[in-house]
């Protein structure tokens, strides 16, 4: 087991890319293999998806999650094939999607049963979605206050003073204009999602949702997992997890209690794995999804922790070179 006591994330959607993985494959037999038992799983080519979508396919809900989780498990795959002992985990955590990977990660499911989860749950949430979310600088209380106003729910907490909020389309404009008439100074960021992820219009996906999760084997957690949907620690209890998850899909994502329990049980290295976001093309040209926030989180609580990237294939090299250290 490591000396250092490290927590994986795993980001959501957004992180998406057409390219992601492709620098993977070429360098890593190990990450080659996860492609492989990815598309014999979801019955398409999820290399051609991820690596060129030549149909435009990559941004929608269905194709994105199983693309992610994939070049996620991809990463750690290959991380592990150069790092071996030295990345052995204390926690492990993921944002909304990403809790897939997380729980892949700490042993809790088989890559395979995950891939086939985020599948359906990809298509329940794209083929039953509506509305959509919008990113705010605002605290979750006055956030909150002005959702209320509007039809609209709290769709993620990423941190103190930034919460998410996500509703009807017409309800999210009419919000928006109420957001910048009372906090003139606050920012809103229209999200590319397929609908309000994680409020009470995901709840008939989610209904649907929950007889998938219940005929998929879970194993026990061979490290701590940190849930979404309540900010703590997963229990190892399978049934426990599955409802956790079915609860998550339309609750409030709260990442900044999800830190701040891996800060409370002394993280002090933190690897972030798969997707990747900018404007570059090339998987060396983008940035991590979740760094901004994660390194917001760990100067807000004052705790210390390094923080190192595993998204392409010079990250996951140097990565490894740092754990091993």
């Amino acid at each position: 087991m490591s000396e250092r006591n490290i927590l994986f994330v795993f980001p959501g959607q957004g992180s998406q890319y057409a390219g992601m993985g492709s620098d993977l494959v070429e360098e890593f037999p190990a990450a080659l293999e996860v492609y492989e038992r990815a598309s014999a799983v979801v019955g398409y080519d999820i290399r051609e998806l991820s690596f060129r979508d030549p149909r435009n396919e990559l941004n929608q809900t269905r194709f994105t999650q199983p693309a992610l989780l994939t070049h996620q498990f991809a990463c750690l795959a290959a991380l592990r094939s150069v790092a071996g002992d030295a990345v052995q985990p204390a926690l492990a955590a993921g944002h909304s999607l990403g809790e897939y990977s997380a729980l892949v990660a700490a042993g809790g499911l088989s890559f395979e049963s995950a891939l086939e989860l985020v599948c359906r749950r990809g298509e329940l949430m794209g083929s039953l979605g509506r509305g959509g979310m919008l990113a705010t600088t605002l605290d979750a209380q006055a956030a909150t206050a002005l959702a209320d106003r509007h039809f609209c729910s709290i769709g993620g907490c990423n941190l103190p003073e930034q919460t998410v909020v996500a509703g009807e389309d017409r309800d999210l404009d009419a919000l928006s204009e109420d957001l910048t008439q009372r906090y003139p100074s606050k920012r809103a960021i229209r999200l590319n999602t397929e609908g309000a992820f994680h409020t009470y219009l995901m709840i008939n996906a989610a209904l649907r949702f929950r007889p998938v999760l219940e005929s998929t084997e879970f194993g026990m957690l061979a490290v701590g997992v940190v849930s979404n949907y309540t900010g703590k620690l997963h229990e190892s209890e399978p049934q426990a997890i599955r409802s956790r998850l079915f609860f998550q899909l339309f609750n409030p994502v709260r990442w900044f209690a999800c830190m701040s329990t891996a800060m409370e049980a002394g993280i002090d290295t933190i690897v972030e794995l798969g997707g990747g976001i900018g404007k570059g093309e090339a998987p060396g040209d983008k940035r991590p999804n979740l760094e901004s926030i994660v390194k917001k989180s760990l100067k807000w609580r004052e705790h210390q922790a390094q923080y190192l990237p595993a998204i392409d294939s010079a990250g996951i090299r140097s990565a490894a070179q740092q754990l091993a250290g």
